[in-house]
C-alpha cells in the first residue's frame, strides 16, 4: 500500500508557487496584448499558451509527486532519450526559419533542445554529487561532464541554434564552478575557451550569426535591416517612460513595428505598456524567484538536491539576464526566451519542470529525519 506522508503537503512552498503564479499571470496578460489584434484564422497565441500553461502545470504536479532522488538512478537513460530526440529532430524534424529544431507530435511541436537543458542539469548534478573532490576538480575529473555537455551542444549547434547551445555551455560552467574547481583548472578552461572562441569565429559561425554581433555593436548602421529588431525594441521600451502608455495601448507592438513581440521581444511590449515602474515589478519578481531558489538550494537535504536546485536557478537566471540584455541592446540577438514570459510550449514546459524539481527539493528537505519504516 502506498502511503503519502502528510508532511509533503505541510512543506509545500507557498512562496515559490506564488512567485511562479505572478510571473505566469503577467506573461499571459502581456501575450494577449502582444497578440492583438487577433488573427483572422487559426488559434490565437494566447489561447495556445493557455493550453501550454495547463500542460506545464500538469507536468509540475507530476514532477513533485515522486522523490527527486530517483533521478539519481534514471538520469543517464533519460539523457540517452533526449540525445535520441535531438538526432531525430536533426534528421526528420520540421524546419522553420532555416532551422530544423522541432518534432511534430500532432497536438504539440516539441523542441528537444529545450528539455536538453534541464536533462543536462540533472546529469551534471548526479555526476558531481557522486564524484565529490574536496580539493577541487581537475581537468581530468571534468572529462566526463565535458563529454556529456559536448554531445547535445554539437547536435543543437547543427540545427543551427547557437543561443540554446550556448546555454548548455553556460550551465556546465556555472555548475562546475559551484562544485569547486582547482585554480589550474580555471586557467586551462579560460585558455581553451579563448581558443575555441577564435576557432568558432573563423570556422563555425555562419555569416548571419556574425552579422548579429556586428549589429549588436552598431545597430544604427543598418536600421532597416539587421539592426531593425534591436532599434525597435529600444524605442518601444524607451517610449514607455515612467508608467507606460497603458495596457494594450503600445504603438510599437500593435502597429507591428516590433517584430517577434510575443516571443523573444515579449519584454519590449511590457516595457512600452507598463513603463519603468512595471518593468521594475517584473524584474523584481524574477529577482525574488532567483533568490528564493538559492534559498531552497541552501537548505536541500543532500548534495544532489543542492546541485539540482542550483542548476535550475542558474538556468532561469542566465536566460532572463541574456534575454533582457538582448532586448535592451546590451547583447546580440541570439533567440533566448524570457523564462515563463515568452511564448513557446517547449520553453514553458522545460521551465515549469525545472521549477517542479525546485519545489520537489524544497518539499523533501525534512526527509533525512523521517522514519524509514
Amino acid at each position: 500500500m502506498i502511503r503519502v506522508d502528510r508532511r509533503l503537503f505541510e512543506h509545500f512552498d507557498v512562496v515559490l508557487m506564488l512567485l511562479i503564479f505572478l510571473v505566469c499571470m503577467m506573461a499571459f496578460f502581456n501575450l494577449y496584448s502582444a497578440s492583438f489584434p487577433p488573427k483572422a484564422y487559426g488559434s490565437q497565441p494566447y489561447v495556445k499558451q493557455g493550453y501550454f500553461f495547463l500542460m506545464a502545470f500538469t507536468a509540475f504536479i507530476f514532477i513533485i509527486s515522486f522523490d527527486y532522488q530517483v533521478l539519481h538512478f534514471w538520469n543517464y537513460p533519460i539523457y540517452a532519450i533526449v540525445i535520441a530526440l535531438l538526432v531525430l529532430a536533426e534528421t526528420i524534424g520540421n524546419t522553420a526559419g532555416g532551422a530544423q529544431r522541432w518534432i511534430d507530435l500532432g497536438f504539440f511541436k516539441l523542441q528537444p533542445s529545450e528539455p536538453a537543458k534541464l536533462i543536462l542539469i540533472i546529469t551534471l548534478a548526479s555526476y558531481f554529487s557522486r564524484k565529490e573532490v574536496h580539493e577541487g576538480y581537475s581537468i581530468k575529473d571534468l572529462l566526463v561532464p565535458v563529454i556529456l555537455t559536448a554531445i547535445p551542444f554539437v547536435l543543437i549547434l547543427l540545427q543551427p541554434d547557437l543561443g540554446t547551445a550556448m546555454m548548455l555551455g553556460i550551465i556546465f560552467v556555472s555548475m562546475a564552478m559551484f562544485a569547486r574547481l582547482r585554480m589550474s583548472t580555471y586557467i586551462i578552461m579560460g585558455s581553451l575557451a579563448l581558443s575555441l572562441g577564435i576557432f568558432a569565429w573563423e570556422k563555425i559561425l555562419k555569416p548571419y550569426q556574425k552579422q548579429r554581433i556586428f549589429t549588436f555593436l552598431e545597430p544604427e548602421k543598418d536600421p532597416m535591416g539587421h539592426g531593425y529588431q534591436v532599434l525597435q525594441s529600444k524605442i518601444a521600451i524607451g517610449s514607455g517612460g515612467k508608467f507606460g502608455k497603458g495596457y494594450m495601448e503600445g504603438t510599437q507592438g500593435h502597429l507591428h513595428f516590433l517584430p517577434e513581440r510575443h516571443t523573444d521581444f515579449a519584454f519590449s511590449v511590457w516595457g512600452e505598456e507598463w513603463g519603468f515602474a512595471g518593468s521594475v515589478i517584473l524584474v523584481g519578481t524574477y529577482f525574488l524567484l532567483i533568490m528564493w531558489g538559492l534559498y531552497v538550494a541552501m537548505y536541500a537535504k543532500d548534495r544532489f538536491g543542492v546541485l539540482l536546485a542550483y542548476g535550475v536557478v542558474m538556468l532561469i537566471f542566465w536566460q532572463a539576464v541574456i534575454n533582457l540584455c538582448m532586448v535592451l541592446g546590451f547583447l546580440p540577438v541570439v533567440g533566448i526566451p524570457l523564462p515563463l514570459f515568452s511564448y513557446g510550449g517547449s520553453s514553458l514546459m522545460t521551465t515549469m519542470l525545472g521549477l517542479g524539481l525546485l519545489m520537489n527539493v524544497r518539499m523533501r528537505r525534512f526527509q533525512n529525519s523521517m522514519s524509514r519504516d
